[in-house]
């Protein structure tokens, strides 16, 4: 017999624009009280490391990203993903969630697919300007569909269609720049967020590391770095390289991933970021001056397309990722640092775009899907 409890399955991985989404959601809902929340992903991504930490329980999934090429490696990926599917229809019978909140990409497909088989209502969510596969595949059978991005609505097959923003987790709203700065134990003044994303970028690295001993001794800029956990080791023996004391330098904190991001995002004046929509929603929440510097492959390009939006609005600045070279980026930074008004425009700018209230109409399309 089932329970009186609202029954929620959350899905989404691999990627910090798949999680925090979910995350933000899942969040909610458990907070809520009375609800059993199941967060369904890969053991093996970075979905799982946070859900650690979290009231709910972690329902485990293997499944990868398609192959683009060669017929055999398909094939077996297609096994793979039926038996994913299997096995969440396994999950979905056993534990008879009411709904599955899905953020698309192909960690959350093996949930989606096996909640639509079964008949189970389903809501997705994608914050990208051209929604991916996953949810263009399996939007016209979705209770509803929320969306961050207007032009993404022309991809999607569904009458039950919501341009939300993207999902925000409370603390972008509630945390003052003062206690972000005191849970990182940095002192309340100037503050650089260097970041490539969930997964680190290369080309920020690269031209980061050579001007970190610059803006901190010359600029006394306060400055986190997180340098993506594959890149950790090659920026702290290059930064061991140009800048052997860099351990004693209270002004850095350079890691691999924060676990807190939303801390990190709102003890900072300015960043240097890569232009997926997440992390925009996120920096526009904090009010954050930011120097984009997009994924040049990225699906559709829409993260050149972010970046030029931002910059078109006073709300960033744009600069490809061929052109990011140690003098160009410290270029930027001292200009933002030695002109107030300039910088303080863009965090307005930046802030005036923010949008708190998605994940309020998320949760309503989740309540009215069950």
């Amino acid at each position: 017999m089932k329970s009186d409890k609202s029954v929620y399955f959350i899905t989404g991985g691999g990627t910090g624009g798949h999680i925090y989404p979910a995350v933000a959601v899942a969040d909610y809902l458990a907070d809520e009280g009375g609800n059993v929340i199941y967060y369904v992903g890969n053991p093996g991504n970075l979905e799982f490391d946070i859900v650690a930490n979290k009231s709910y329980e972690f329902l485990p999934v293997n499944v990868s990203g398609m192959p683009r090429k060669a017929c055999v490696d398909i094939l077996k990926w297609g096994i793979k993903l039926l038996f994913a599917v299997f096995k969440c229809m396994f999950y979905i019978l056993k534990y008879k969630p009411d709904v599955v909140f899905g953020t698309g990409g192909y960690v959350s497909a093996p949930a989606l697919f096996a909640a639509k088989i079964l008949k189970v209502p389903y809501v997705l969510h994608d914050c990208d300007s051209k929604p991916g596969l996953v949810t263009r595949s399996l939007a016209s059978g979705a209770a509803s569909v929320s969306l961050a991005f207007d032009c993404a609505q022309i991809y999607i097959n569904n009458e039950n269609c919501f341009i939300n923003g993207n999902p925000l987790r409370a603390g972008f709203k509630l945390l003052s720049k003062e206690k972000a700065r005191e849970n990182l134990g940095l002192e309340n003044r100037l503050t650089l967020c260097i970041m490539g994303g969930s997964q680190g970028a290369k080309s920020i690295n690269t031209a980061s590391v050579d001007i970190l001993k610059t803006l901190s001794q010359k600029y006394n800029v306060q400055i986190i770095f997180q340098t993506g956990k594959k890149k950790f080791q090659t920026v702290i023996d290059n930064l061991s390289a140009v800048y052997p004391d860099y351990e004693s330098d209270k002004n850095l904190i350079v890691k691999p991933y924060f676990d807190d991001m939303v801390s990190v995002l709102k003890a900072s004046d300015i960043a240097v970021s890569r232009a997926g929509s997440l992390s925009i929603s996120e920096l526009c929440a904090s009010g954050i001056a930011t120097i984009f510097v997009p994924y040049p492959h990225a699906a559709a390009d829409h993260q050149r397309k972010n970046a030029k939006y931002m910059e078109e609005c006073g709300a960033g600045i744009y600069i490809e990722d061929e052109e990011l070279t140690p003098e160009k980026l410290l270029e930027l930074i001292s200009d933002l640092i030695e002109n107030p008004l300039k910088l303080q425009n863009l965090q307005n700018a930046a802030h005036s775009l923010a949008k708190y209230d998605g994940i309020n109409s998320i949760i309503k399309q989740i309540r009215e899907a069950g």
